[in-house]
C-alpha cells in the first residue's frame, strides 16, 4: 500500500470519528481503505499526462468539416464541497489538417474531470487542450452538469442543471458555425 492511500485512509478514519460514528463498527471497518482507494481513482487526473492520454493518435487528414463527439459522460468532484458533480459534455472541432482518434476526446475529458474542479474551469480546460493539441480552426465545448453540492445541501434543488460553454476560433466568430454545433448536440 502506498503512502498516499494510507494517509487518505487515516484521514477518513478520523472523519468517521469526528462526525460521531464508531470507526470500529462492522460496516465501517474497511470504509477508510475503500474510501482512500476511491479517492485515488477520483483524482487520477492529477497524474495524467496529455501525451500519454493522446498516445500518438493524431493523424494528418485533409478534412475541414466539423467533428462532434457528444454525450460524453463525466464525473468530477466539486472543489468547494468535495462532493460529486456529473453529467455530459459535447466537444466539437473543425480540423485544420489534423484529426484525433475519437476515443481520445473522452480521455481528455476524464483527465481534467478526475481532479477537484469547478465546471467552468473544466469546460475551458477541455477546449484549450483540444485547441493546443490539434490547432483546429475552432473548438466548441458544452458541458451540462448536476451538482450534488446544490442538490444535497444549501438550496437543495434536485432538478437543477448547470450548463457551461467554451467557444474558440470559428465557433466564437461565426454565429452560423456555433448554431450548427448547437443543432448537432441538441438532437
Amino acid at each position: 500500500m502506498n503512502d498516499k492511500i494510507e494517509k487518505i485512509s487515516q484521514i477518513t478514519a478520523d472523519l468517521i470519528e469526528s462526525i460521531g460514528e464508531d470507526k470500529n463498527r462492522e460496516g465501517l471497518l474497511k470504509t477508510p481503505m475503500r474510501s482512500a482507494k476511491a479517492w485515488d481513482f477520483f483524482t487520477q487526473g492529477y497524474s495524467a499526462k496529455i501525451d500519454e492520454v493522446i498516445n500518438d493518435a493524431i493523424f494528418d487528414e485533409d478534412c475541414n468539416d466539423m467533428v462532434v463527439v457528444r454525450d460524453i459522460e463525466f464525473f468530477s468532484m466539486c472543489e468547494h464541497h468535495m462532493v460529486p458533480f456529473f453529467g455530459r459534455v459535447h466537444v466539437g472541432y473543425i480540423p485544420n489538417g489534423k484529426v484525433i482518434g475519437l476515443s481520445k476526446i473522452p480521455r481528455i475529458v476524464d483527465m481534467f474531470s478526475r481532479r477537484l474542479q469547478v465546471q467552468e474551469r473544466l469546460t475551458h480546460q477541455v477546449a484549450n487542450t483540444v485547441q493546443e493539441t490539434l490547432e483546429p480552426t475552432g473548438v466548441a465545448v458544452v458541458m451540462e452538469g448536476r451538482h450534488m453540492c446544490m442538490q444535497m445541501r444549501g438550496v437543495a434543488k434536485q432538478n437543477s442543471f448547470t450548463t457551461t460553454s467554451a467557444m474558440l476560433g470559428q465557433f466564437r466568430k461565426s454565429n452560423e458555425t456555433r448554431a450548427e454545433f448547437l443543432s448537432f448536440i441538441g438532437r
